[in-house]
């Protein structure tokens, strides 16, 4: 045998042991961690801006919900939220407020994962666009695939979210969550005996 294939050998052997005991769970369990400690805080403090104090504050739009999602209409309607039509715009602001306070906490407990998934992904689409289209992003805020500048706030840091959210899709919650709790419990259902 060469070196060359017993350095093959050696490498498919120890990295195959590994994908054979991580393949099933890790990336998944991890994917979730990862956007736990790094955009849940993120995402659950931004939609705390979007809403009134306390307990009963949290059903109540904020004018912070509506200069932030429809800056260019409340700039039209002179800061004023009351003049900003119910139908379709303060529709619009509540599901953008509430999307951003329930869908990651889905993901976080690992419940409907890969829709909330999907949804996240589609919010960073919108919070992206909005970023740039109303809320005056410069140039080296928005950035550029493939520039060799890794700092951009939107197109590199989002396209990380993107791929994290978009492995949560792919790969489910794995094995620590509640969705694998719920799916043990149907398994279990559906074996039993009539």
């Amino acid at each position: 045998m060469t070196l060359f294939a017993t350095l093959r050998a050696a490498h498919d052997a120890a990295f195959g042991a590994v994908e054979r005991a991580l393949g099933g769970w890790f990336a998944a369990t991890a994917a979730r961690l990862v956007f736990a400690a790094v955009l849940f805080g993120y995402y659950w403090n931004s939609a705390l801006t979007k809403v009134g104090d306390g307990l009963a504050g949290f059903f109540t739009i904020s004018d912070g919900a509506y200069v932030q999602i429809l800056p260019a209409q409340m700039e039209a309607a002179g800061y004023d939220s009351s003049q900003i039509a119910t139908v379709p715009w303060g529709l619009v602001v509540a599901a953008g407020t509430y999307a951003e306070f329930l869908l990651p906490l889905l993901i976080a407990l690992g419940l409907l994962t890969r829709l909330a998934a999907l949804g996240m992904i589609g919010f960073v689409i919108v919070q992206s666009y909005v970023d740039i289209a109303f809320h005056g992003a410069d140039t080296a805020t928005i950035g550029a695939l493939f520039d060799r500048l890794p700092g951009a706030a939107i197109m590199d840091q989002r396209a990380l979210w993107i791929f994290l959210l978009a492995l949560l899709v792919v790969k489910g919650a794995g094995p620590l969550s509640l969705d694998a709790v719920l799916r043990r419990s149907n398994a279990g259902r559906r074996i039993a005996p009539a």
